[in-house]
Order: structure tokens, then C-alpha cells, then sequence
């Protein structure tokens, strides 16, 4: 038994030696080591086990679970970008986002439509919109780029595309709203364009082998790719004469160097309002969290939902309310 629990401590400081890894995505690119990202993808079952040792180590009331809670305390905000838990703000929002990535509408444009007109958003931001994206009631929009697109109840004075690498693409729209100008920044970072078939596991074991194989010669360049993607939307955020909203599909999930990056000196609208899950991406067994808003500290979060009662697509819509003063 002490044998087993001594390998026990040195896989659960193990654990916390990765955790501690993803950390580092803060100041680490993918170009100088990539897997370091690939840890965020790990982040939950890590947090999981660890959160599991812990308890283990409190029921048989050993000292060493002191040091390890201690250590997890650095881990609170990191989860709470997965999973949070916040009181409701009393204030009354006058902004209404939805970001959606619609699957080129496969499962129903229409249907999508009549949805998003129901949110009575002010703000509609797509990706992945397929041939149109025309939510019936808006009557400014964008059309001319490929992938993303955005639905404006209000009056867009300057918009632009920004430079993209890969699959992915962005835009900025710069939109009136209650006398000011806000700058949107609809973002789809470069997909990892994984065969449903190649990443689902079998009870082969070489199979799996290989599958995880596939799925590393997705990631690690992609990542490489967004590095370059982030530095284009940041000089975006940082040049803005404005306050920014800023939202989309990052393909990029929590604690990773496309959330650090694109979210310093942002407010991730999750984090700050948010309840329960913000898993988004359900198309997978693994549900993740890959869509995002994160606004300037100018536009103040009131309340931030993920709509899993939708199932129009393979990410449930992102739907957020924000008071500009």
C-alpha cells in the first residue's frame, strides 16, 4: 500500500507540474514550443484528477494534502474560465451580443434565422456562415468576407478585414451605439479540420495509436498558424481608437496562447458574469469551450449564456449583455 501511495504522489506532482505548464502559454508562443498549447487541451482532466487526488489525500488526513490545495489555489481563475459560478448583477444592460458559428447553416438556415431575430440582439456575429448571412431585421451587415460575418441593428461607420493565414479569417466593424462607437472584432481563428471518424476512440489500441498521431499533425501546426492569426487581431485591439468588443470562434480553448494573448488587458464576459459551464463546442464527445466575447473595460458585463436548449449546430450560441455608460 505505501508503494502505491508513494507512486501516487509523484503522478498527482506530476499533474501539477503540467498544470503549472499551462501557465506559461501566457509568455511562451507556439513557435517557440508548441506544446505548451497542447496542455490547455488537457487542462480539465488534469484539473479533474488533481481536484480527485486532493480529496483522496484529505480523507486519509495526510499533511500533503495541505501543500497540494495550496498549489491548486493557483489554478481558481484558470478554471474559472471552463467553469464559474457568479452572482447575478442587478444593473440593467443596454447591449445585446450573440456570437454563433452556424455550420454554413447545414442544420437549417431558417431556423437559425428565426432564432437569432428571437434573441432581439443588437449585434449579431457569425462564423462559418456558408453562402449568406442575412438575419431578417438587420439592417446593416457585412457579406464580403469568406467564413465570418456580422448583423448590425445600428449604423456601421468603417470596417475592415484583417490579415489571416491559413482557414481562418477576421474583421473589425466599427458601429454606432447610443451616440458612441464601439469597434466589434468578429475573429475565426484557423480550424484543426479533424476527420470525426480519425479522432474517435476504438477499443483497438494500435488504432489509437495512430489516431492520436493524426490529431498531433493537426495541432501542433495550427498552432503555429494561430500565433500568427493573434498578432494580426491584437495590433486590431491595441490600435483601436475605441472600446472593442471581441468575438467569434478562437478554435482555441481556455488557458491556452490564444486566450492569454487575445484577452490581455480584455474582460472575458464569461468570467466575469458567468454561470456553470462555458463549454460551447458539442460536436465531439469532449465538449469544449472554443467561442468567446471578451470587451474593454468601458463596456461592463451583466450577464453571459451559453444556450445548450439550441441545437442548430454543432456550437451552441454565445449570447451576452453589456451596459456602455
Amino acid at each position: 500500500m505505501k508503494i502505491l501511495k508513494f507512486f501516487l504522489v509523484l503522478i498527482h506532482l506530476l499533474v501539477i507540474v503540467l498544470l503549472l505548464g499551462t501557465l506559461l502559454n501566457d509568455v511562451v508562443p507556439p513557435k517557440t514550443f508548441a506544446w505548451l498549447n497542447l496542455l490547455s487541451l488537457a487542462f480539465p482532466v488534469l484539473m479533474i484528477f488533481n481536484v480527485g487526488c486532493c480529496i483522496f489525500w484529505i480523507i486519509l488526513r495526510k499533511k500533503r494534502a495541505l501543500f497540494f490545495l495550496l498549489v491548486s489555489a493557483v489554478f481558481i481563475n484558470p478554471v474559472r474560465r471552463w467553469v464559474n459560478f457568479t452572482e447575478k448583477v442587478s444593473e440593467k444592460p443596454n447591449l445585446k451580443i450573440v456570437t454563433m458559428n452556424i455550420k454554413t447553416g447545414a442544420m437549417g438556415r431558417e431556423k437559425i434565422y428565426d432564432f437569432l431575430k428571437n434573441t432581439d440582439a443588437d449585434i449579431i456575429i457569425g462564423q462559418e456562415y456558408g453562402t449568406e448571412f442575412n438575419v431578417p431585421g438587420y439592417l446593416y451587415r457585412t457579406d464580403q468576407y469568406e467564413i465570418v460575418a456580422l448583423n448590425s441593428k445600428t449604423e456601421m461607420i468603417n470596417q475592415q478585414k484583417l490579415t489571416t493565414v491559413g482557414n481562418g479569417n477576421s474583421f473589425f466593424a466599427d458601429i454606432k451605439f447610443k451616440g458612441k462607437i464601439i469597434r466589434v472584432i468578429n475573429a475565426y481563428l484557423n480550424p484543426f479540420s479533424f476527420e470525426k471518424a480519425k479522432v474517435k476512440p476504438t477499443e483497438d489500441l494500435e488504432t489509437n495509436k495512430t489516431k492520436a498521431l493524426y490529431i498531433l499533425k493537426r495541432l501542433i501546426p495550427t498552432f503555429k498558424i494561430h500565433q500568427q492569426e493573434v498578432s494580426d487581431i491584437r495590433k486590431a485591439i491595441d490600435d483601436s481608437p475605441y472600446p472593442v468588443i471581441l468575438a467569434g470562434d478562437f478554435n482555441s480553448v481556455p488557458n491556452s496562447y490564444e486566450y492569454y494573448t487575445l484577452g490581455k488587458n480584455l474582460t472575458d464576459a464569461f468570467v466575469a458574469v458567468g454561470r456553470g459551464s462555458a463549454t460551447s463546442f458539442h460536436d465531439y464527445q469532449f465538449p469544449i469551450r472554443i467561442d468567446y466575447i471578451f470587451t474593454s473595460k468601458e463596456i461592463k458585463p451583466i450577464s453571459y449564456k451559453v444556450d445548450r436548449n439550441v441545437k442548430l449546430s454543432d456550437h451552441f450560441p454565445v449570447i451576452a449583455e453589456f451596459k456602455i455608460d
